[in-house]
């Protein structure tokens, strides 16, 4: 008989899927640092709330972002501190450095941590020892590691392509990263070849308009065997974030959200 031994790991890993279905709806909120201010500073707990509320699995925010999350805002959503940085300002916007530790998030209460990594970008190669650090610091302190992973730089002719998402894929199972963020395939259906490609679940970044909205979005990457989305401008401009992470839930979660949703989706009484 197996026996399922508890770990730090396992049980960080377990709070990053609330509802226990191994699906996941991450928020990033770490454009902060990348594009600029996200709304007013005054109404950052109040978009916690609203994703937590609504049904997000996680947030992703920088370590100073971390101090300010009201606890009560964050409720049973999860907390994934984002490790890497660069700015649009900068003369190379797709070279990442570290920012953060691993220690660091552990202290903050952490449930995860991610790093990004941009392959093909004129500083893969650093990138890449980074990712490869980050996940022997998280082996040691048990942290679940999010790699967001991407195929971006001047000798990246198609970054849909699913022969060069799946070795992207690949890159952060293979360097220790629990789960792997990237974009989805072009077509859509081809989602399928890199997800079966991987032997860590794969999430997919919803940042551009999708045709069909946010449920369609989610919908076909669950159709390819995705276990989730990672959906952050599309929910903080929202002019309703919490309405929009209730759509997301419900579609990655399915049924078992619908029917105590629905009130609220439809507006009924």
């Amino acid at each position: 008989m197996s026996v399922n031994l508890l770990t730090g790991k396992s049980l960080r890993m377990a709070r990053l899927s609330r509802r226990g279905d191994n699906r996941y709806l991450f928020v990033p909120l770490d454009h902060s640092i990348s594009d600029g201010p996200i709304g007013t500073a005054a109404a950052f707990n109040r978009l916690i709330e609203d994703i937590s509320d609504g049904g997000g699995d996680a947030i992703v925010v920088h370590k100073g972002r971390a101090r300010m999350v009201d606890p009560a805002a964050l409720g049973d959503c999860s907390l994934v501190v984002h490790l890497s940085a660069s700015t649009t300002h900068a003369s190379d916007r797709d070279a990442k450095v570290l920012v953060g530790g691993v220690d660091e998030a552990v202290r903050l209460g952490a449930d995860a941590v991610s790093v990004h990594v941009n392959i093909g970008s004129e500083t893969e190669a650093v990138q890449l020892a980074d990712l490869g650090a980050v996940a022997s610091a998280c082996a040691n302190w048990g942290m679940p590691l999010l790699a967001m992973i991407y195929p971006r730089g001047p000798r990246i002719s198609d970054p849909g392509d699913p022969a060069l998402l799946a070795h992207v894929v690949g890159i952060a199972a293979d360097l220790g990263a629990d789960i792997v963020k990237t974009v989805l395939a072009t077509p859509a259906e081809r989602m399928a070849q890199v997800v079966l490609s991987s032997p860590i679940p794969v999430v997919v970044a919803g940042g551009a308009a999708v045709e069909g909205g946010l449920t369609a979005f989610a919908t076909s990457a669950l159709a390819a065997g995705c276990r989730g989305v990672a959906v952050g401008r599309r929910v903080f401009d929202s002019p309703d974030p919490r309405r929009a992470v209730r759509e997301l839930a419900a579609a990655i979660h399915g049924p078992q959200l619908t029917d105590s949703l629905r009130k609220e989706l439809v507006g009924a009484p």
